[in-house]
């Protein structure tokens, strides 16, 4: 009976601890859920620097000075003693149009000017002989005035057919065009024997193109957004597709007065405005429609304070509901008198996480010039100050004012790592 009263208080210990161990399990488990996270960010310090603010736009190489070349009248191309790539120089024929037809309308009205010809001179001589009759008193005015209307008549046709002769003249000599200028055949969209529409009556046909590829210009779509930031004169930096290794500088020398819009009506409808740049110097070949992106610099300060582009972010502040008047948009309860105040006051604010002790905290600020990578901060924070550089994620969604944070030192790679240069 001993033995079993031993075996039972030996039992009912280790259940004990094991209850006690289970315990305080769960109140680990239960505090620890109650703990504050901490989250990891990357900082930066507030710096004073040079900065450029830029606008990026992307477009096309483009000749600065260009023609197209239409004829203005239609027919078959009878001779084409040029290429795609052919220096020409200005009067150079470029092309010329089967001319039969203009020759056969020529030799029409010719022949219609002299039989009108014929009856003027007839016209004429009635005229003035019943001129002299009237004089005398020897015919009626009828007779007088009869003379006169088949004279003036007379005239109006001869003139009528002396114009109809002069266009068809003119339509025969533009059966031959010749350039308008010294330049390159930079694009050629016809050949031999094709037949191409005159642009007298129709939108004509664009047969080439030629231009003076010694002077280009890059052309880019800039926002509405963004143009009242361009001006005459803005320098940028072209980077050219063709020529990833190397950048050219150009000078901002037009901007457009109207807009063009795409998507019109829809949702994803744009407005943008085409800016003209000249190409300074260029050191390679460039070559009409080459893609390219251009960075316009628009501003630069000196000695101004600046943070990470991405550590500038919105927070809309936390509101107290109180028994009044809503709003009528956001849901908050006004009271009365003070809607539109609190309305201004709830407007989301621009802020940047500042680092103290461990703690960020948030700091509302009010931004300057931005340039790709750095903006501008006039007021509310100072040189010197450790602010959240990342995550995105922490700064965008996860970060709120006094949350706690660990700083974690920004990873480079090793030198010859993929991206880096040696």
């Amino acid at each position: 009976m001993a033995t079993n009263g031993k075996k039972s208080r030996k039992k009912l210990i280790i259940i004990s601890a094991i209850v006690v161990v289970l315990v305080a399990l769960g109140l680990v488990v239960f505090l620890g859920s109650k703990k504050e996270p901490v989250l990891a960010v990357n900082v930066e310090k507030v710096t004073a620097r040079t900065l450029t603010q830029v606008v990026t736009a992307t477009g096309k190489i483009q000749p600065e000075v260009h023609a197209q070349i239409s004829p203005e009248v239609s027919g078959e191309i009878v001779l084409l003693p040029v290429k795609e790539g052919y220096r020409v120089k200005k009067g150079d024929i470029l092309l010329k149009i089967k001319p039969d037809i203009y020759i056969a309308q020529r030799d029409q009205f010719k022949a219609g000017l002299l039989q009108v010809k014929s009856s003027l001179v007839k016209a004429e001589a009635d005229y003035k002989r019943a001129q002299g009759l009237m004089t005398k008193g020897l015919i009626a005015q009828s007779d007088f005035d009869q003379a006169v209307s088949a004279y003036e008549g007379t005239k109006a046709q001869y003139a009528q057919a002396e114009a109809s002769l002069n266009q068809a003249e003119e339509s025969l000599r533009k059966t031959t065009i010749t350039s308008p200028m010294e330049g390159t055949i930079s694009q050629l969209n016809n050949q031999l024997g094709e037949r191409v529409l005159g642009t007298a009556q129709f939108q004509g046909t664009n047969v080439m193109t030629v231009a003076d590829l010694s002077k280009m210009e890059a052309d880019v779509d800039v926002s509405e957004n963004d143009v009242t930031l361009v001006h005459v004169g803005d320098t940028a930096r072209v980077s050219i597709d063709a020529f990833p290794d190397r950048k050219v500088n150009a000078v901002v020398y037009e901007i457009a007065n109207t807009g063009t819009s795409k998507n019109l009506g829809t949702q994803e409808e744009v407005t943008n405005f085409t800016v003209k740049m000249r190409i300074v110097d260029p050191g390679v070949t460039l070559r009409p429609g080459m893609s390219m992106t251009a960075d316009i610099e628009t501003m630069t300060k000196q000695n101004v304070l600046t943070v990470p582009i991405q550590s500038v972010t919105t927070r809309a502040p936390k509101v107290e509901v109180k028994t009044g008047q809503s709003d009528g948009q956001s849901g908050m309860v006004l009271t009365s008198g003070q809607s539109q105040k609190t309305k201004n006051e709830n407007k989301p604010k621009e802020i940047v996480f500042v680092v103290d002790n461990g703690v960020a905290k948030a700091v509302p600020v009010k931004r300057g010039i931005a340039s790709d990578q750095y903006v501008e901060i006039v007021d509310g924070v100072s040189e010197g100050a450790q602010i959240v550089s990342g995550s995105y994620k922490a700064i965008n969604r996860e970060l709120e004012d006094g949350a706690k944070v660990r700083i974690e030192e920004v990873k480079k790679p090793a030198p010859g790592a993929p991206g880096q240069s040696s």
